[in-house]
């Protein structure tokens, strides 16, 4: 969510909210059916920069803005009780000891609902808006963002659990022993600490983090616990399940303990040529102008002097993303695409769709689940309030029907209904279940 669709043409579609993005008792609306559903949670993506796109494709973008996402997700803890509510947050441009403070404050006051999407900011436009010239060099962003890791998880771990004793009689608010002060100085950060909040309810927010680059799977592998991994189809994502998982053995982590949910477009029909019409409708929707400037963003390249109608030119390496890149140009050789056919599907949605029937839709997430392509998925729906409710109403009791989605929450935080362990304190090896 971001906060709503990601689709270039959902706000368009019939039945939509124009204003989705800042209608707040419409976001209530969707997460509470959401919970509803049994999502394991929210996720709201964000940027820190208006996207760096001309204006012509600008002004048709619905994602042109959006809550500031600890805001958005600090409100809607207080109208859910079992939804996780995970937010993005750059290592590029943000400080650790913000990144802590925030994150532990809303799984306080969720009740240990938060997650954090670690990410790397590409986007040349951001730097500008943080006092730099031009972006960070892209492994120069990953070797930040492992140092920024080990910063903030040191933060949370500032107190020990039970450092606050709270004696009425002896006035002693918390034990001086179970605080500890971080003093770290590294290569890119300098943080003495401590943090100045208890330890979050679930010991740390859960670690989330997206990308599929050599350095992203790697930093994936070290320090994830959800990984939102873009596949395209079952080989691919097959490959990076057993890459990412592996590297995490490897380095004597238990693969288990690292969920990977690709993200997945849904949309659900009465027939399987119903959804392929609504899919259809919904690509219309996107202005070729749009579809050229999200190809020349993936691509960190512009293509638009080229003959659209011709294929796409040989791509230089960039300091953009390159697992989008890479994607991008392995769509466009697998299905032998045009500049002008790649602009259409990559200004729509280019990844992982499944668009049919409940039971087709079904069919093919177990076969991901199975085939071990996946543990879950990080769905996105193609319009709202339509996409969202059909999920929910008729793909969502047919997994549960078949024993491969759950009935109820299994616990009371994200950490239980992911089967995920509580860390232990790295300073404090005491722990509270």
């Amino acid at each position: 969510m971001r906060p709503v669709s990601i689709h270039t043409g959902a706000w368009r579609y019939p039945g939509a909210l124009p204003d989705a993005n800042f209608n707040f008792p419409a976001l209530k609306r969707f997460i509470q059916k959401l919970e509803q559903g049994k999502f394991d949670a929210f996720f709201m993506a964000d940027h820190l920069a208006v996207l760096n796109m001309p204006v012509n494709a600008l002004k048709r973008s619905h994602t042109v803005t959006s809550f500031e996402p600890f805001t958005l997700l600090s409100a809607l803890a207080s109208v859910t009780e079992h939804i996780g509510l995970v937010a993005t947050a750059s290592t590029t441009y943000d400080q650790p000891y913000h990144i802590a403070r925030r994150f532990a404050s809303l799984d306080h006051i969720s009740g240990g609902r938060a997650g954090w999407n670690i990410v790397t900011t590409a986007n040349p436009d951001a730097a500008l808006n943080f006092g730099l010239e031009e972006e960070v060099e892209h492994d120069e962003r990953y070797r930040r963002a492992r140092e920024f890791y080990d910063v903030v998880t040191g933060l949370w771990d500032s107190f020990a659990d039970d450092a606050f004793i709270r004696d009425v009689e002896a006035g002693i608010y918390f034990d001086p022993a179970k605080l500890h002060v971080l003093n770290h100085q590294g290569k890119y950060l300098s943080v003495r600490g401590p943090l100045n909040i208890a330890r979050p309810v679930q010991g740390w927010p859960v670690i989330v983090q997206a990308g599929a680059s050599e350095a992203g799977r790697q930093l994936a592998a070290e320090t994830a616990e959800a990984v939102f991994a873009p596949a395209g189809n079952l080989e691919a994502g097959k490959a990076l399940f057993a890459d990412i998982k592996g590297r995490a053995q490897a380095i004597g982590r238990d693969p288990d303990s690292i969920k990977i949910l690709p993200g997945a477009l849904v949309i659900v029909g009465e027939t399987v040529a119903e959804a392929h019409a609504k899919r259809l409708h919904l690509d219309s929707l996107v202005h070729y102008d749009s579809g050229i400037a999200s190809l020349n963003s993936a691509l960190g390249y512009d293509v638009s002097g080229f003959d659209p109608d011709g294929p796409l030119p040989e791509i230089p390496s960039t300091n953009a993303g390159h697992s989008s890149r890479e994607r991008v140009i392995a769509l466009a050789q697998r299905e032998n695409l045009t500049i002008r056919q790649l602009a259409q599907r990559i200004g729509s949605y280019g990844g992982l769709a499944f668009v049919g029937t409940p039971q087709t839709i079904a069919d093919e997430m177990e076969q991901w689940l199975t085939e071990e392509g996946s543990d879950g998925f990080n769905i996105m729906f193609p319009f709202l309030p339509e996409g969202l409710n059909d999920f929910v109403d008729k793909v969502v009791p047919e997994l549960q029907r078949r024993g491969i989605f759950r009935q109820e929450y299994e616990g009371k935080t994200l950490r239980e209904n992911l089967g995920l362990t509580r860390p232990v304190n790295r300073f404090f090896q005491t722990s509270l279940v």
